[in-house]
């Protein structure tokens, strides 16, 4: 059987790489657009952030906009590759193999 990547397996983890690998490799998303998206409290959303940060596979980048903090989010080259990989096993385990 397939090994499933633990961090990114939790549902929320999962559905946060998924948005961010879909963007160009240079590009991130802002928290509250990213929030919204997923329909989760700014909570929730922060926890499962520093998780990912943690293990590399997401970039925080923390800067003021007009004299307000801002928060963006982007996958990593690392955090790209093991979600390609997590999905291609997601495939095998679907396929039986």
């Amino acid at each position: 059987m397939s090994n499933l990547n633990e961090t990114i397996h939790q549902p929320v983890r999962l559905r946060i790489m998924a948005a961010l690998v879909t963007l160009e490799a240079s590009n991130e998303v802002d928290f509250t657009y990213l929030r919204e998206l997923l329909d989760v409290t700014d909570g929730n959303l922060g926890a499962h952030l520093r998780k990912l940060e943690e293990a590399s596979y997401i970039a925080v980048n923390k800067v003021f906009v007009e004299r307000k903090p801002r928060t963006y989010v982007s996958a990593t080259a690392e955090g790209r590759r093991v979600f390609q990989e997590h999905v291609a096993a997601l495939e095998a385990i679907l396929k039986g193999k």
